[in-house]
């Protein structure tokens, strides 16, 4: 039977991998063809700010509403199902925008539909990691699957592809990966099932403990606050970032991809390093260590000076702070909470993180570029990650000890952060 449940672990794994991998190849794309829409939809700072945070805006509150829908009804494979596939529409949808009202409709509708996808996948690898691997696991499916499809490959393959056909031709491709994932992961995915939660018991005897409760507790603040400074930080890279380099660097399209794809392939290596480095000496001091690297990452694209290969190498270790994201957005929530409140509360992280960080923050960083000049918006993702640092010194450790691999599942009695 263990040999088995780790064999659906793997395949699960795999799965979610490639579903959150092509929510970010989606989402990302755009950043990498903004330089290829500018003159179409006379696109400044502040309107790639707008169509950023429309998306934001959107995801979070989808995110927290189907999350908590999936969780209490205990339907995460048709939700995530049906999500998947409409989010794969919406790329085809921006493609065929013809004004910039119809672009951020598109990408409206797309966040309202890519929402509830990470936080319903974490919540299905919560119920399905061994424990000894839940770090690991939450960090691959989402830090390492967004390096490696929204990082390495969508530059790699989405700015060939406009280069060559077009913008609206590299909308039309990126929808086709999540099509054919919506079908495996029907074919795949099964329901937590219910002996399987018997096992928990005592914790679905919690369900009516109010959900307010849960979000109070120290550990679950930090989070949000990590989730809301983050994003900031992420957004203000990958939405300022491509522009800059070649109208402010003077990157070709050839080496803003080489170098965006080199900066892709350090968050694949962080994502599945750092949090399983957390796995082992502990949440906390990965966090403030991992954070301060990423102070860097922002501050090499403005204003680092080198040659180009020089470049490259220091965003490849700067950016290695990305790696840190999996284990405030899911990992520390999963071990805070009950496991009845876990799709719930990552939703409610990632939502609130969307909100003043994807939806408020590019808005700012956009008017900031037009007003205070082009490399405002790394400055302000440098101070997030700074921020974030200080913020990660007052969490509560919640990994396993060294001398012993399962960690009860918290509960209200016995966890000092709830209550």
């Amino acid at each position: 039977m263990r040999a088995k449940n780790r064999g659906y672990e793997n395949l699960l794994l795999v799965l979610l991998f490639f579903t959150v991998g092509s929510v970010f190849f989606d989402r990302l794309s755009i950043n990498f063809l903004f330089p290829f829409m500018r003159e179409d939809f006379a696109l400044t700072n502040s309107r790639i700010g707008m169509v950023t945070s429309a998306l934001a805006l959107t995801w979070a509150v989808s995110g927290v509403l189907l999350g908590a829908y999936a969780d209490q009804s205990n339907r995460r494979k048709p939700v995530l199902i049906a999500t998947v596939i409409v989010f794969s529409l919406c790329s085809f949808f921006s493609g065929l925008a013809g004004t910039f009202a119809a672009l951020v409709m598109a990408r409206a509708l797309m966040g309202l539909a890519e929402g509830p996808i990470l936080p319903v996948s974490q919540s299905l690898m919560a119920f399905a990691s061994s424990e000894s691997r839940r770090g690991f696991n939450m960090g691959f499916i989402q830090a390492s699957a967004v390096g490696l499809l929204g990082a390495v490959l969508a530059p790699a393959v989405i700015v060939p592809l406009a280069s060559t056909h077009g913008w609206r031709f590299a909308f039309y491709c990126a929808g086709i990966p999540g099509l054919v994932l919506a079908i495996l992961l029907a074919m795949y995915i099964r329901e937590p099932a219910v002996d399987e939660k018997r096992e928990f018991a005592p914790l679905m005897a919690q369900r009516e403990m109010p959900f307010t409760r849960v979000l109070m507790s120290r550990n679950i603040v930090i989070c949000i606050i990590m989730s809301c400074l983050f994003i900031t930080w992420f957004l203000a890279i990958a939405a300022f970032g491509p522009a800059y380099l070649i109208e402010r660097r003077h990157f070709s399209p050839a080496q803003m991809s080489i170098f965006m794809t080199v900066l892709g392939i350090s968050s694949v290596i962080a994502g599945f390093a750092v949090p399983a480095l957390s796995d082992r000496i502990g949440r906390k001091p990965t966090l403030i260590a991992f954070s301060a690297v990423a102070v860097c990452a922002p501050l090499v694209i403005g204003y680092f000076q080198g040659t180009f290969v020089i470049l490259c190498v220091a965003i490849f270790v700067a950016y290695l702070g990305y790696g840190c994201s999996a284990i405030f957005i899911a990992t520390i929530p999963a071990e805070s909470v009950p496991r009845y409140f876990i799709g719930r509360t990552v939703a409610t992280v990632i939502g609130t993180g969307e909100v003043l960080g994807g939806f408020i923050s590019p808005m700012f960083a956009g008017f900031s570029a037009d007003k205070f000049g082009p490399a405002a918006p790394f400055v302000i993702a440098a101070a997030s990650a700074a921020l974030a640092v200080f913020a990660s010194c007052f969490l509560r450790e919640t990994a396993p000890r060294k001398d012993r691999l399962v960690v009860p599942v918290p509960t209200v009695a016995s966890d000092p952060a709830v209550g």
